[in-house]
This record gives C-alpha cells, sequence and structure tokens, in this order.
C-alpha cells in the first residue's frame, strides 16, 4: 500500500453568534470565516494532500444563512483533491438543509443517510465510509459494522459522533465499535476540544475539535489535522487555520499596578485575540476596571476584565471593636463565613469596600464587571 496524505477538519460552526462579543465585533468575525476556510484550501494545496475529511457540523445549524453554505461549497469546489463531508447534529442532513438546497461541486461528496455507505476514491487508495445525521440526533451508527478488506485500499470512515458515552444522543461510539470495523483511520467530528491520535485494536481515530473557538469554553490553539497513512501506520500533525483565538489570564496584583502588571504579562500579538483577564489576589482597594479598560481596550480585539480580587485579611481583624467601621465589618463577616458560593462570597467583599469606601469620605470605585 502506499503512503497518502489526509487533511482532517470539523465543527466549524460557520455562522455562530460568537457569544460574549459585540454585534459589531461577532459580524467581523464571522467576515473572518471566509479567510479560515482559504487556509484550509491553502494547507491542502502545500500538503499535496490525496483527500479531505470533514465530519459535520461545518455549519452552526441547518438553518444557517444560504450565502454562508454558498461560500462554504465555493471554497471547497478550490481543493485540489476529493472532499468527503459526513453532515452532524449541528448542520443535519434534510430536504431543507444547504447540503440538498445548493449545488455541489464535482470534487465534492456528501453523506445523506443516517445509515453507513460507502464512497470509493481510486486517486486516493481509499474507500470512504461515512453517514449523515438527518436529526439533531443519531443512533449507535456504527455498531455492528465491519468494512470488507480490499487489497492495496485504506478504509476510512468519515462520521460525526461521540466517543465513550454509550449516553450519548449523538452517535454514541465505542472503543469496542472502532476495534471491530474493519477501519484504518476514523476521521470523526463532534468534540469541540481536540483528542490527539489514538489507536482501538487495528483502528486509529482522532477528533480534531473546532479550528477557531467561538467562545471563552474555546480558549487557546486549536486546529485541523494532516494524517499520514502508510504501511508503517498513521501519524497526525496539528495545524492552525484561525484567524484569531480566544484566551485567558489570570493575575495576581497583590502589592502591584494592576495596569503595569496586564501590559508586562502580555504577549505581543495580543491585539489580533478576544482577552479574558481576571484579576485576583488581596488588595485593600477594588482595582477600576472602568478606567483599566479605557487604557487597555487597543490591546486587543475584544477585552474583558473581570475583578476576583479580596480585602486583605487584616482588615478583617478589627471586625467587631467598638466602633461603626468594626460593627459594621463584624456584621459583614458573619455573613461572608455563612455565605454558600464564591459568587456570594464576591458580593460581601464588594458591600465591605463600599461601606468602607462611605465610612471614610471616599467614592464607590468597586468596578467588577466591564463597563
Amino acid at each position: 500500500m502506499r503512503t497518502i496524505k489526509l487533511i482532517h477538519a470539523a465543527d466549524f460552526h460557520l455562522d455562530s453568534p460568537f457569544q460574549g462579543l459585540s454585534a459589531s465585533k461577532a459580524a467581523v468575525c464571522r467576515q473572518e470565516e471566509s479567510l479560515m476556510l482559504q487556509r484550509l484550501i491553502d494547507l491542502a494545496e502545500e500538503e499535496s494532500a490525496d483527500l479531505m475529511l470533514l465530519a459535520g457540523d461545518l455549519l452552526d445549524s441547518a438553518n444557517t444563512r444560504g450565502e454562508t453554505g454558498e461560500d462554504l461549497l465555493h471554497q471547497l469546489s478550490r481543493v485540489p483533491c476529493p472532499v468527503v463531508i459526513a453532515p452532524g447534529s449541528g448542520d443535519w442532513y434534510g430536504e431543507r438543509s444547504p447540503w440538498a438546497r445548493l449545488k455541489l461541486p464535482e470534487n465534492v461528496t456528501v453523506f445523506r443517510e443516517q445509515a453507513i455507505h460507502l464512497v470509493s476514491i481510486p486517486s486516493a487508495s481509499a474507500r470512504v465510509y461515512g453517514a449523515a445525521f438527518t436529526d439533531r440526533t443519531a443512533p449507535a451508527l456504527l455498531r455492528g459494522f465491519h468494512a470488507e478488506r480490499k487489497s492495496d485500499v485504506y478504509n476510512l470512515l468519515c462520521m460525526h459522533g461521540e466517543v465513550g458515552n454509550p449516553q450519548s444522543l449523538c452517535n454514541p461510539i465505542t472503543e469496542e465499535d472502532l476495534a471491530a470495523s474493519g477501519i484504518d483511520y476514523a476521521a470523526l467530528g463532534h468534540d469541540h476540544t481536540a483528542g490527539g491520535l489514538r489507536r482501538s485494536g487495528g483502528c486509529s481515530y482522532a477528533w480534531p475539535g473546532c479550528p477557531q473557538g467561538r467562545s471563552f469554553d474555546e480558549c487557546g490553539e486549536r486546529g485541523v489535522y494532516v494524517v499520514t497513512l502508510s504501511p508503517e501506520g498513521c501519524s497526525l500533525r496539528p495545524v492552525s487555520i484561525a484567524v484569531r483565538q480566544y484566551r485567558t489570564l489570570e493575575l495576581d496584583i497583590m502589592g502591584k499596578d494592576p495596569l503595569l502588571l496586564i501590559h508586562t504579562s502580555l504577549p505581543d500579538d495580543s491585539v489580533r485575540d478576544v482577552y479574558r483577564i481576571t484579576l485576583t489576589g488581596e488588595s485593600a482597594l477594588a482595582p477600576d476596571l472602568r478606567k483599566l479598560h479605557q487604557n487597555l481596550d487597543e490591546m486587543f480585539f475584544s477585552l474583558q476584565l473581570k475583578d476576583r480580587t479580596r480585602l486583605p485579611e487584616e482588615i478583617w481583624t478589627s471586625a467587631g471593636n467598638d466602633s461603626l467601621r468594626g460593627l459594621f465589618l463584624e456584621k459583614l463577616r458573619t455573613l461572608r463565613d455563612a455565605a454558600r458560593t464564591d459568587a456570594e462570597r464576591l458580593r460581601l467583599e464588594q458591600a465591605a469596600r463600599w461601606g468602607l469606601a462611605a465610612l471614610t469620605g471616599g467614592e464607590e470605585v468597586a468596578v467588577h464587571e466591564n463597563p
């Protein structure tokens, strides 16, 4: 058998709402999705890929805007190799789905039924098995399946599904299913966090996660897989095609100037990314998030600031003495000690700061979320 190279991607969720961003910046991110697709095509060209496998949820829903589906298929028509798509739980195949309404390019094949079918790709020395979701859920499609073995041809699987959760409503897949499948490489989708290369019996399998984050649940480097299959086995390499990333940063400001600390803690390329910076540690005064945001906003595509600092313990030690301040702190300390959640404790810390500021003739300066 000859060596072949695959591009394996999934879970683009094109037309996502990009939660947490302003409407204008979310619109920018949706426009940039076309650039992400161009990078995918460039990768296929650079790697001289024999085949591209796209394992579902390329669109965020079956009701995605028509122009988004049109752009996706136009971009895929430029891929210099065959493309096989297995619709997932988000972009499931139906009469009104983009997969049915739009004309497919000659190099693109889309599975249409909720049962495993075969597509032969002689140019890639491959037989690709796969199935489509035809609703938001799907039963265990791989259970009891076994691919026929042909000489000098790889058996591949392209399918959306969840590995390791037998109760899943999204095509639950077990390692036993994979081991018994007769598949050389299973290109899976659904889980948005990359799983790396795994093996069950003679089957290598992987899911690449979503190639670009859309919220703070999908932070950091993300990408697609370049998979190499040879008589010696299977290997894969992750490659980033993202335009920007979601990142989180937690900084202890105790004894430090918050603005200077943030400046010195950032990488040089923060301007292209979406950041959530959480300030922690002991601080008698709450950091002024509005002022910080005004000074830092231009350093990011989008910035969220959160205050999770706490009052120094020595301030609470004055609770209970015979003064208005002491009685005030004693009452709040009792409530804080009885608090059941971190959110309750944070609100009581805020109340203590505001109250102490009022008692000393100061102003309310605590701002605990973005302006």
